[in-house]
């Protein structure tokens, strides 16, 4: 007879319009590493050795980018477990600082950062796809941008259809782009020994490259703090867990714990990555390549270099999947707390999929890819998001000062979050010395949501019937994307 009573109210909870937390341990890896090793890994390393000006230099930025990202993605693993909402650096800086910077994350992060972001990545898949087919000539850009545009679109599609669809595809393209890497990495290795032993390294093997490989008359201050810019653009991704910590199944658990095997595993391929180009490439080979992995390919993999392009074409994939899953999670929860308009706070009725949020960003992404105006913004993007990133782990900081006794289910040594803050700071400040115009140009992007909030979130300043007339439409978008509020509370 209980038995009966309870199965209404499991049924009624089961239907009801919620997130669901479906993401194990295995998919938030995934989510993770897919997310992370992008284009970036094939792309930079010409970046970081310009920048750094040696190659022993360069694999110290890549091992230091690595141990930064993983103590910034440590503590935004204590950041994700003492707060359970989903939505990542917008949901610490309201809890921490407030709501004026977290709306002016939200802000720049969605009109600017992410269609940038996502575009750029796009762009990658779409070049990487259509120029094998027009080797030895210029592939037309209208028909990369295509490609580009049915990427994203794909992407879109899985993300609005469901979230383990999503969920599946990031661990199929995980295992693909990691495929990658080994391909790369085994060849590297196999011609760096040459079949002899650790011992006799010095004395065999394709080390050329490796002798007087910190060259300190190359260094220069100001151009340091752009390769590690170009280190930490392969590695960004690591905070994407944090925007859907309400769908991750024991969070306090899988979370600090996918955070580190990803970054640990991420890092030492990277690392491992980069020696192998060293292996069958001068640095001014490697400075000349417009597509690293590929020239790697054509003199290491002869057999299968004509594999690599759409190995890095899914890796794209792989990442534009993982940013079109997590970031709308970051504009849904702002929907939720009222800095966004309410429409964006609803989720799909069967599909139980944050639509409205989710498809915001694919006209975006498809105008910034048509205007052309990606590398503009990409140039300073970088600066944005460390800025916030910073203030972030600043907030949690002084959050712990003012709340010591809170519980915090993990814990990051006092001394890493110190580190990495200061090294954040320090990192946002050269770069006002090395790059001002970009520098100051995201400044004032990002200050350009500053009227923005005071009007429309502070105090809301529209006309009563620009009001109605708004409201009307949002009644009209959830009728026609059959959307509602949350019914459960997931946090």
């Amino acid at each position: 007879m209980q038995e009966t009573q309870e199965n209404p109210k499991e049924k009624k909870d089961e239907d009801a319009v919620c997130l669901r937390r479906e993401i194990g341990l295995l998919p938030a890896v995934s989510f993770i590493v897919g997310t992370v090793v992008g284009s970036g890994i094939f792309i930079a390393p010409k970046g970081v050795l310009m920048n750094s000006g040696s190659v022993g230099l360069s694999l110290l930025v890549w091992a230091l980018c690595g141990v930064l990202s993983l103590f910034g993605a440590l503590c935004y693993a204590e950041l994700g477990t003492t707060f359970t909402k989903s939505g990542g650096h917008y949901t610490y800086l309201l809890e921490t600082l407030g709501p004026l910077p977290a709306f002016l994350r939200l802000w720049v992060e969605f009109l600017f950062i992410r269609p940038a972001v996502a575009s750029y990545v796009s762009l990658a898949f779409g070049r990487y796809v259509v120029e094998p087919f027009f080797a030895p000539c210029v592939a037309p850009e209208g028909l990369i941008k295509l490609v580009g545009i049915l990427g994203v679109t794909f992407v879109v599609a899985v993300n609005c259809w469901s979230v383990n669809l999503a969920s599946r595809t990031q661990v199929t393209l995980t295992f693909v782009k990691m495929f990658a890497l080994v391909l790369i990495i085994v060849p590297g290795v196999i011609a760096l020994f040459k079949d002899f032993l650790f011992f006799i390294l010095f004395f065999a093997g394709k080390t050329e490259n490796f002798q007087n490989g910190f060259e300190v008359d190359l260094i220069t201050l100001d151009r340091l703090p752009l390769a590690f810019y170009n280190g930490l653009y392969a590695y960004g991704g690591w905070f994407y867990l944090n925007f859907i910590t309400e769908e991750v199944i024991n969070p306090n658990r899988n979370i600090p714990l996918a955070i580190i095997c990803s970054m640990v595993t991420v890092t030492i391929f990277y690392v491992l990555v980069n020696v192998a180009y060293y292996t069958m490439m001068t640095p001014g080979e490697l400075l000349m390549s417009d597509a690293v992995a590929v020239t790697f390919a054509n003199r290491a993999l002869q057999g299968v270099a004509s594999a690599i392009p759409i190995l890095v074409a899914l890796s794209c994939l792989g990442a534009l999947n993982g940013g079109f899953f997590g970031s709308p999670r970051m504009l849904f929860v702002g929907a939720r707390e009222g800095h966004w308009p309410p429409i964006f706070s609803m989720i799909h009725i069967r599909r139980r999929t944050p639509l409205p949020a989710v498809l915001l960003l694919y006209p975006l992404v498809v105008f910034m890819l048509i205007s052309g105006e990606i590398y503009q913004l990409i140039n300073f993007a970088s600066f944005s998001r460390w800025f916030f990133i910073a203030l972030a782990t600043l907030g949690m900081l002084i959050h712990r000062y003012r709340f010591p006794l809170l519980p915090r289910p993990f814990k990051v040594p006092l001394i890493i979050a110190v580190t990495f803050t200061v090294v954040c700071f320090f990192i946002v400040g050269l770069s006002l010395y090395s790059d001002p115009w970009n520098t100051g140009r995201s400044c004032a992007l990002t200050l350009t949501g500053v009227p923005v909030y005071y009007l429309t979130v502070q105090r809301f300043h529209l006309p009563h019937r620009w009001r109605h007339f708004f409201n009307k439409c949002c009644k009209k978008l959830q009728i026609l994307l059959e959307v509602a509020q949350q019914e459960v509370q997931t946090y």
